[in-house]
């Protein structure tokens, strides 16, 4: 069981709440705390997938990695190649 914090000074739109409300009246969450709880994890889960995005694209602009990413494709081309050959030669 996850451990809880009670937030006393949380303020929610009206809209918000309502909205919420029908979504669980629907069956489409338990509770507001379950339905609020799976909003946040949806919300970080993004937040650490841009950064993430943000990360990969510095490294299209990072020279160092660029020159090592050519050095281990030239040093996996022959094995590629090997193994196509053998799963040509599989006929599968």
């Amino acid at each position: 069981m996850e451990n809880l914090v009670i937030l006393d000074d949380v303020a929610i739109p009206s809209e918000l709440l309502a909205a919420t409300d029908k979504a669980i009246q629907q069956g489409k969450a338990k509770s507001r705390n379950d339905f609020i709880a799976k909003a946040l994890r949806r919300e970080l889960e993004a937040i650490k997938r841009a950064e993430i995005d943000a990360q990969l694209a510095e490294m299209v602009n990072d020279a160092d990695y660029q020159k090592d990413v050519l050095q281990m494709e030239a040093e996996f081309a022959t094995a590629e190649w090997e193994a196509f050959q053998l799963w040509d030669m599989l006929d599968i």
